[in-house]
C-alpha cells in the first residue's frame, strides 16, 4: 500500500463524501439502494487489485433490534453475505454483512429492545479506519485540520463529521477492527475506497487515498 505523503502545511480538511471503487458500478447502485444506504455513498469503476481485509468498514447505528435486523434482512435479500449474523452483545445488537463488491458494513445498536416497529431510518454512519498505529495517525488527521471528537488512547479515535458529509470518520486499530468483524486482518492490494477531501490530494499513513473533490473526476478503466 502507498506510503505517506508529506506535504508543507495545507488547507484544513474535512470528509467531504466517500467513493467506494467497485467492479461494476451499476450492480452497486442496485445493491446499494435496496439495501438503503446509497445516499452515503458515491461509487466508481476499479479493476483495482485487492485480496483479503480492505482495512476498513462502515458501520450504521440504528434505533433498535428490529431496525438492524431489517437491514440485514435488505442486504442479504440484495446479495450480501453475512459474516456475522446479528445477535445480542455486552454493547446492544448487531451484525455484520459483506456487500457483493466486497464492502463490509457493520449495522448495530446500542439498544438491547425495541422500543417501536423497524424502520428504515440511519442514525448515523461512521467509516471506520483499520490503522497500525491510532495515536501517529489520529495526529496527522488533526494536523491536516480535523477536528477530534473523542479519543480512548492508542485504540480509538473520532472525529467531527464535516457540515458536507453525513458520514463520521474514525480510527480503529486494523487486528481489532477485523477481529470485530469476523474476517482475517490480512489483505493486501488497493483499499477500493477514496476519501473525499475538502482541500487538497493527500494519502494517509496507511495508505488511504484523499482526493479533493474539486478535482476532475478520474476516467474508469
Amino acid at each position: 500500500m502507498a506510503m505517506a505523503t508529506t506535504a508543507s502545511p495545507a488547507a484544513p480538511t474535512s470528509l467531504a463524501c466517500l467513493t467506494l471503487e467497485v467492479a461494476d458500478p451499476e450492480a452497486a447502485l442496485r445493491f446499494y439502494s435496496a439495501f438503503g444506504v446509497d445516499t452515503y455513498i458515491r461509487l466508481r469503476a476499479s479493476e483495482a487489485h485487492s485480496t483479503g481485509f480492505r482495512g476498513f468498514t462502515l458501520a450504521l447505528t440504528v434505533s433498535g433490534p428490529a431496525t438492524v435486523d431489517h437491514f440485514v434482512g435488505a442486504a442479504v435479500d440484495a446479495g450480501a453475505t453475512v459474516l456475522k449474523p446479528a445477535a445480542k452483545s455486552l454493547w446492544g445488537y448487531g451484525g455484520v454483512v459483506q456487500a457483493p463488491d466486497g464492502t463490509i458494513w457493520k449495522i448495530a445498536t446500542s439498544a438491547k429492545k425495541d422500543t417501536g416497529p423497524a424502520t428504515r431510518e440511519i442514525d448515523e454512519v461512521v467509516l471506520l479506519l483499520g490503522v497500525e498505529d491510532v495515536k501517529a495517525t489520529r495526529q496527522f488527521y488533526v494536523d491536516r485540520g480535523l477536528t477530534l471528537a473523542k479519543s480512548f488512547g492508542g485504540k480509538y479515535a473520532e472525529f467531527t463529521a464535516g457540515q458536507s458529509s453525513p458520514v463520521k470518520l474514525a480510527l480503529y486499530k486494523r487486528r481489532a477492527l477485523a477481529k470485530d468483524l469476523g474476517v482475517p486482518a490480512d489483505g493486501t492490494g488497493s483499499h477500493r475506497l477514496v476519501l473525499g477531501s475538502t482541500a487538497d490530494d493527500f494519502t494517509d499513513l496507511d495508505g488511504f487515498a484523499w482526493e479533493s473533490v474539486t478535482s476532475p473526476a478520474p476516467t474508469p478503466p
